[in-house]
């Protein structure tokens, strides 16, 4: 509320001074301070780089943590980050990291490989839950530690050579393992981490300001729940030198409506979305500050098989041919999203994934009368879970006129925060649940994993052996054309058993303020903010 109060008095105060002075927005003020202003949609659940949860939440942890790797924005390729340089062995299994000298802490402190190592063990250490944890499977032993199968890591593929020297053993080859760095298993501080408490305790407060000491271009300064956090420049940053901006401020605006008003009020720079009801107007009238950037994302429905009537596969399958995705498209996206008949996006790591999902009306009653639920006779009310934000329930609206229309089948939408929302699919209570994926890196196993048994991000109660096989036949399978054969054919036979339902593909429609210069598309949705300036027009 407080928020909503300071756009509406820029409006009104101007109107009451005497004068023609113009009184100066927050980003005409931020423009001249060097301070960027985002909107970012959502209060991060946490900003420990090692069980967060939300794409929302790495935002903030990107500029506050950095791993051996970095992306290039626009390629979505690993570049160096604290690593000044790697080599990897012909087999593809070793990877030597040799780290920056000037490499350093928040605070001052020399950051070696030692700290990496350390960091590596928290991240898959069994007590710490990190449902990310099987990211690191690809390096020898680490699934055993993950699992608890084994309590010695010294017997995961991590070696420290010397302060500045890191060595990573691959189990089995991983074309996608330096994209992995960048976004996961980032370090973290051993003596600030223990001194708030245990390092495997989730609930731990380090991660706060006046705590967090970070290896990024930026600093945690000020957190406000529901309110802002800020960062700002971190001088101890091993290139902080070229850092135009001095600070950023994250605000968590959930509706794009208020988000939208906040951007014409001059209160924000960049905004997390856009109405789509406004995007005809901003291509006609402000075209420079509308951007439509390509986006690693999926928009889908989660089916809990865990429950009936949804452990029954016609029953799945017969709601997944039910669908009109290109009105999905039309109505909540105004055409900005492309409909998505299967589970990976394009353009993802060269891959092109199967046919997928079809829209198909009288199947899917006739499946539905196989199931014994005929004109959805008999089949109770199922409850759609879904983030409160301004996307989520319109398309679960289209879905529930949709199914009532075509099939008989009636249901409830229940919008929840992004915490709960997060919870109630890991604790799998949901029924069905409207959820998006965006890739951590570009490759194809970083969506189809997520539906392997045991896997932390399995939230859909979905087990298939035969699939399970597929992915691990994938994992060790060197020839790329060879690997994607496999996983294209998991995939079919995931879409085909619907254990869930592709939507829309992703893009990212956002408001850019013209004095925001070197804002690059970013297919991961990554964005360094030191690479960032702010310029007048």
């Amino acid at each position: 509320m407080r928020f909503r109060l300071s756009a509406a008095l820029l409006v009104v105060l101007p109107l009451l001074t005497t004068g023609c002075t113009k009184r100066e927005t927050p980003a005409e003020e931020g423009i001249r301070t060097h301070t960027l202003l985002i909107g970012n949609q959502n209060e991060p659940g946490t900003l420990d780089p090692q069980i967060y949860d939300a794409a929302t939440d790495f935002n903030v942890i990107g500029a506050l943590f950095e791993g051996l790797t970095t992306y290039d924005e626009q390629t979505a390729t690993a570049v160096p980050g604290v690593a000044e340089r790697w080599e990897i062995s012909a087999d593809g299994l070793v990877y030597t990291f040799h780290l920056r000298a000037n490499a350093r802490w928040s605070n001052g402190d020399p950051l070696t490989a030692r700290d990496f190592a350390w960091s590596f063990q928290r991240f898959i250490t069994p007590a710490l839950g990190n449902s990310y944890a099987y990211y690191l499977y690809p390096v020898r032993g680490a699934e055993d530690f993950a699992t608890g199968k084994t309590t010695d890591f010294s017997r995961v593929g991590v070696e420290v050579i010397d302060d500045l020297t890191l060595r990573i053993t691959l189990a089995r080859p991983a074309a996608y393992f330096l994209g992995i760095l960048a976004t996961s298993a980032l370090p973290v501080h051993r003596a600030s981490v223990e001194a708030a408490g245990r390092f495997d305790d989730r609930t731990s407060p380090w991660a706060q300001p006046g705590k967090l000491i970070g290896n990024g271009a930026f600093t945690l300064t000020e957190w406000k729940p529901n309110a802002r956090i800020v960062v700002t420049k971190n001088p101890h940053y091993w290139n902080a030198a070229p850092n135009h901006i001095e600070r950023v401020m994250f605000f968590p605006i959930e509706k794009a409506d208020a988000e939208e008003l906040d951007f014409r009020a001059g209160q924000l720079h960049v905004t997390y979305s856009v109405p789509p009801s406004k995007l005809a107007t901003y291509r006609s009238t402000a075209p420079e500050k509308l951007r439509i950037d390509p986006l690693l994302q999926l928009y889908f429905i989660n089916f809990n098989a865990t429950k009936a009537p949804l452990d029954h596969p016609k029953v799945r399958r017969a709601l997944a041919l039910a669908l009109d995705r290109a009105a999905i498209s039309a109505s909540v996206f105004d055409r900005a999203r492309p409909v998505a008949h299967s589970l990976v996006p394009p353009n993802c790591g060269g891959y092109t994934g199967p046919a997928g999902q079809t829209e198909d009306y009288a199947a899917a009653r006739a499946l539905l009368a196989e199931a014994g639920y005929p004109g959805g006779r008999g089949l109770p009310s199922l409850p759609m879970q879904v983030l409160n934000d301004d996307k989520l329930p319109r398309i679960a609206e289209v879905i529930q006129a949709l199914w009532r229309r075509e099939l008989g089948v009636q249901i409830t939408i229940e919008p929840y925060d992004q915490k709960t929302w997060i919870q109630n699919r890991q604790s799998l209570t949901h029924v069905l649940s409207l959820q998006g994926w965006t890739a951590d890196f570009p490759d194809p196993i970083g969506f189809l994993d997520m539906l392997h048994t045991g896997n932390g991000s399995n939230v859909f109660g979905w087990s298939n052996r035969a699939y399970d096989a597929l992915l691990d036949q994938a994992a060790l399978t060197a020839d790329r054309d060879a690997r994607f054969a496999l996983l294209r054919k998991a995939e079919a036979l995931m879409l085909d058993d619907a254990a869930v339902a592709p939507l829309v593909f992703g893009a990212r429609t956002y408001l850019i303020n013209p004095a925001v210069k070197n804002w690059e598309s970013a297919p991961l949705g990554i964005h360094r903010y030191q690479l960032v300036e702010l310029k007048s027009p």
